[in-house]
């Protein structure tokens, strides 16, 4: 099945590593011209060139963002257009909130997590659009977390705003399919991240277990009886934000191996 990705403009958030460069690389191997963003400079310029020689694609440019900054927001996708003429794509992907649960959270730790995990999600689709709408249409994911379908224990923050993001994208399906930009969710599960490892580790410490053991325990609970890649991933977003998908729009979806048991 041809994706109609070759020479698409793709913007990825918080693309330096994770489940965030995966997506970008995914595009990248099939031909779209790719942004990678995100705070560190240093790994963005590493993560460029190493997505440059595995795909041999060389139409791959990053830029710093820092989600929380608005400014830095505008700057992205400015250059983005600047780069390739136009933005096809738009992921939005941030770094998870602290965990934790009411007690530890006091109001500066709540606006500091709306501000990365919600805000930065509106300041970037409300950016996006004037480029999409003046294209004839585009392409809106956001990446989210398994808990936009069941709550996670001791993260509390995430999945206050994660929850945020699905009522938004929601909300956003409605307004946009005339302009004919489809916007959709996508939530990991249990993806083999720095994220998800340090989680592990924290979980390790508070229980007084071995790390390995903890990651074992949490590697049974899932019916596939492992975590997944982030290029597993990766790929169900690059499905989404395709030439291929031409009708799905306001949906949210899990990459999580069977884990999560609601409906």
């Amino acid at each position: 099945m041809d994706l109609n990705v070759k020479g698409k403009s793709v913007l990825v958030f918080a693309s330096s590593k994770g489940i965030g460069r995966a997506i970008a690389s995914e595009f990248a191997a099939e031909g779209a011209s790719v942004v990678l963003a995100s705070r560190d400079i240093a790994a963005l310029e590493t993560a460029v060139g190493e997505i440059q020689a595995y795909t041999g694609n060389p139409q791959i440019a990053c830029c710093r963002c820092d989600m929380t900054r608005a400014e830095d927001i505008e700057a992205a996708l400015s250059f983005t257009n600047e780069k390739h003429g136009a933005i096809d794509v738009l992921i939005n992907n941030s770094g998870g909130p602290p965990a934790g649960g009411i007690d530890q959270f006091e109001d500066g730790d709540w606006q500091n997590a709306y501000e990365l995990n919600l805000l930065s999600y509106v300041r970037a689709i409300r950016g996006v659009l004037p480029y999409m709408r003046a294209q004839g249409g585009g392409h809106i994911l956001n990446v989210t977390s398994s808990s936009i379908k069941q709550s996670l224990d001791n993260l509390l923050l995430s999945n206050t705003f994660r929850a945020g993001v699905l009522g938004l994208a929601k909300s956003l399906a409605q307004e946009l399919a005339k302009d004919n930009i489809l916007i959709n969710t996508l939530g990991p599960g249990r993806i083999a991240t720095d994220r998800v490892e340090s989680l592990d580790r924290l979980a390790a410490k508070e229980k007084q277990m071995p790390y390995e053991d903890v990651k074992q325990a949490s590697e049974k609970s899932i019916p596939l009886g492992r975590y997944g890649k982030p290029e597993e991933f990766a790929k169900h977003a690059v499905f989404l934000c395709s030439g291929a998908n031409t009708y799905v729009t306001g949906q949210a979806f899990l990459v999580d191996g069977g884990l999560v048991k609601a409906l």
